[in-house]
C-alpha cells in the first residue's frame, strides 16, 4: 500500500443484479486488506439474498431506513449510524423500508472480489 488520496467518481457507480447501486471507493489488489463501497438501495427495493465467502462485511448506515436479515436471526430495523456486522458466510439481505434512498458504506475485509459473492435467490 502506498500513501494516496482516492477521490470518488460518482459517474462510476453501477447498478448490480443484486438490486442496489454500488460506487467503489477503494478496492485494489494493491490494498488487499480492505475494500470500501457506497451502496444505495431505492425505496421499496430489497437486495438479493446472498453471502460472501472468506470475507467479513460491515454496513455503516448513512441515511434512510432499512430492515436487515442476517443468517437465522429475525430481521432488524436499521438507520443512520448503525453498524451491521456480517461475518463471512452469513446470509444477508437488506430492504429499504423508507420513502427515500437507503445509503450505507460496505466495508469488506479482506477486500471484496466477485469470486467471493454467492447469490442465493430472492
Amino acid at each position: 500500500m502506498k500513501p494516496a488520496i482516492l477521490r470518488a467518481d460518482p459517474a462510476a457507480a453501477f447498478l448490480t443484479t443484486e438490486r442496489c447501486r454500488i460506487l467503489e471507493l477503494c478496492n485494489s489488489a494493491g490494498d488487499p486488506a480492505l475494500s470500501i463501497a457506497l451502496a444505495t438501495v431505492a425505496p421499496g427495493e430489497t437486495t438479493q439474498l446472498h453471502r460472501l465467502h472468506g470475507v467479513d462485511e460491515r454496513y455503516l448506515i448513512l441515511h434512510g431506513e432499512g430492515l436487515v436479515s442476517l443468517g437465522r436471526q429475525p430481521p432488524e430495523a436499521v438507520g443512520p449510524g448503525d453498524l451491521v456486522v456480517i461475518p463471512a458466510g452469513t446470509t444477508q439481505q437488506i430492504a429499504n423500508t423508507g420513502d427515500r434512498e437507503l445509503a450505507f458504506y460496505c466495508l469488506c475485509t479482506p477486500r471484496f472480489t466477485p469470486a467471493c459473492y454467492e447469490a442465493l435467490g430472492d
